[in-house]
């Protein structure tokens, strides 16, 4: 084992790139679908012997008189490929969009499935080269990368409007005991928590020259802290029983629709008629369709029309619903007065949309935070010039919605809206909309994705953002995994991946107020401050 660790650490050139990406690749499995978390462990050890083996690179360069660059470059190439390897087998199955019109896009799936990797590696690179410049003898350096390494991951969620897909945290937060620890310090603090854990074993292949059991003493502390992150969560589901919302019965529709040419403005009349169909389906001798249900809801861009410009399918839709409220994905439109005279500027928007008796539109929510490249064109002039667009046809892109809202919906607590993507970062929910609201509304069309680890992933991060507030979560997705989660993030009821059908169920009450949820942004760094003091004063003693 120790001499296995001594080639890690000594490795050089495309050996120890290959070595960071393959041990980044494999990180991978512990995240949805596999949930493998003890995968992690091997990135993050290998990231701390590669390290080690920069610092030595540091020392003799020290010792040369000559400048310590080669060795921080050393560090920000070992994090970039370990990044790369992470990303690229963690986010492959973003290829799929590219071939949903491939005719269009499919020259452009070698920039979605390592061009994008690329990029999200640059992060991790950062934190190498920050953990480098903290790096020391002894079992603090894991806690100077973990500190490091999670910073990266925070600014990778944050900046360039911010993508915290696969976060590393996900690796403890994948698993309903473990992510438990989410309610207090979000899925930032649980990557601090993660890597600290996982990295820890690194120190197994130390040489100590103290006592015997000092090269365990990471290794022990990190089996407490799990433990004790285990026995919380444990704890807490045990005395989670929820209630539900009295007098409320929903259904969520699934309608399974592939992201192809069917989905066109010439086909709504035939899928408009499904879903209608397929909303209003017995599922089981006792039921009798939507005559049964309060609120249907319906999933994230459902329509290839403007549902609210349509009075004929509003019609249908009213007639159909009788006394149901309808929640529903709509694309939605609004006419500006243009520059010149006699002209209207169209802007649009992915909205969710309710819909009450007669077709009538009762509220709209506009998503805020869009998708680059998916829902809108960052240097559109520059990138349209040479023939580049978004995925979604709308002209121009859509609009970001202004400010983010509580969704009124009669019969129902406020519902606080996440389309699609929106649902994967935490701390985006500011705690006076918490406070009003009572459960999470996601709905989302993961069909660009097909049958792949995306859709997986994307409600594994939905999950936990129910355990950060503390609220319930609706989930409806096009073409799953459409869910009811309660608000310690159990799946009540669920629909599989790549499934037409209604999925029927009561709305869980919301619980107390989070730590996390009352201060989304002050729990991860008083987390963080923590560690930072702690490793300034082991650093200090030595």
């Amino acid at each position: 084992m120790i001499s296995i660790v001594h080639s890690i650490m000594l490795s050089y050139g495309w050996r120890r790139c290959l070595t960071a990406f393959g041990s980044g690749a494999l990180g991978a499995l512990a995240l949805p679908p596999v949930s493998f978390f003890p995968a992690i462990v091997l990135p993050m050890c290998v990231g701390v012997w590669l390290l080690d083996g920069a610092a030595s690179l540091s020392v003799k360069s020290a010792s040369l008189r000559r400048s310590r660059w080669p060795s921080l470059r050393t560090a920000m190439t070992i994090g970039w490929w370990l990044g790369f390897g992470y990303f690229v087998a963690g986010l492959w199955w973003l290829g799929a969009a590219f071939l949903v019109e491939a005719d269009q896009f499919a020259w452009a799936l070698p920039l979605g499935v390592m061009g994008l990797p690329a990029l999200l590696a640059c992060f991790t690179a950062i934190g190498f080269a920050a953990a480098h410049l903290l790096w020391c003898a002894g079992s603090v350096r894991v806690l100077a990368f973990a500190i490091c390494l999670a910073g990266s991951e925070w600014a990778r969620g944050v900046l360039f409007t911010g993508f915290p897909w696969n976060d590393l945290g996900m690796s403890l937060a994948g698993n309903i005991v473990t992510a438990q620890a989410a309610s207090l310090v979000g899925l930032h603090g649980m990557t601090l928590l993660a890597v600290l854990i996982f990295a820890a074993p690194a120190t197994l292949a130390d040489r100590t020259t103290g006592r015997a059991g000092g090269r365990y003493r990471a290794v022990i502390g990190a089996a407490l802290l799990l433990a004790a992150i285990a026995i919380f969560g444990g704890l807490r589901l045990a005395g989670g029983a929820v209630e539900n919302e009295a007098g409320v019965k929903l259904r969520l529709m699934q309608p399974n629709l592939p992201q192809d040419a069917k989905f066109r403005p010439e086909n709504k009349d035939p899928i408009l008629k499904h879903y209608l169909e397929l909303s209003d389906s017995a599922t089981s001798p006792g039921t009798s369709g939507l005559a049964d249900i309060t609120h249907l809801i319906w999933p994230e861009s459902a329509f290839p029309f403007i549902l609210s410009r349509d009075a004929g399918a509003l019609s249908r839709i009213g007639e159909a619903l009788g006394s149901t409220v309808l929640v529903t994905g709509a694309a939605r439109v609004e006419l500006d007065a243009a520059i010149l005279p006699g002209e209207t500027k169209a802007s649009y928007f992915n909205s969710i949309q309710v819909v009450g008796a007669g077709g009538v539109v009762l509220d709209s929510y506009d998503k805020t935070h869009l998708v680059p490249f998916g829902e809108y064109l960052p240097f559109a002039s520059v990138l349209e010039s040479l023939g580049v667009r978004q995925f979604v046809h709308i002209p121009g892109g859509f609009e970001s919605g202004q400010i983010s809202k509580l969704l009124t919906i009669p019969g129902l607590p406020a519902a606080l809206p996440l389309i699609c993507y929106e649902a994967i970062f935490p701390g985006a929910v500011p705690p006076d909309l918490r406070q009003a609201s009572g459960f999470l509304l996601n709905v989302t069309n993961d069909g660009w994705f097909g049958v792949t680890p995306g859709p997986y992933q994307h409600l594994a991060q939905a999950r936990v953002r129910s355990i950060e507030q503390g609220l319930p979560l609706l989930r409806a997705a096009n073409t799953g995994i459409s869910a009811i989660v309660d608000p310690y993030g159990r799946l009540v009821a669920s629909l599989p991946l790549g499934v037409e059908g209604v999925l029927d169920g009561a709305l869980p009450k919301r619980i107390d107020a989070t730590l996390f949820s009352q201060a989304p942004v002050g729990m991860p760094l008083s987390l963080y401050g923590v560690a930072l003091f702690f490793l300034l004063f082991m650093r200090m003693r030595r």
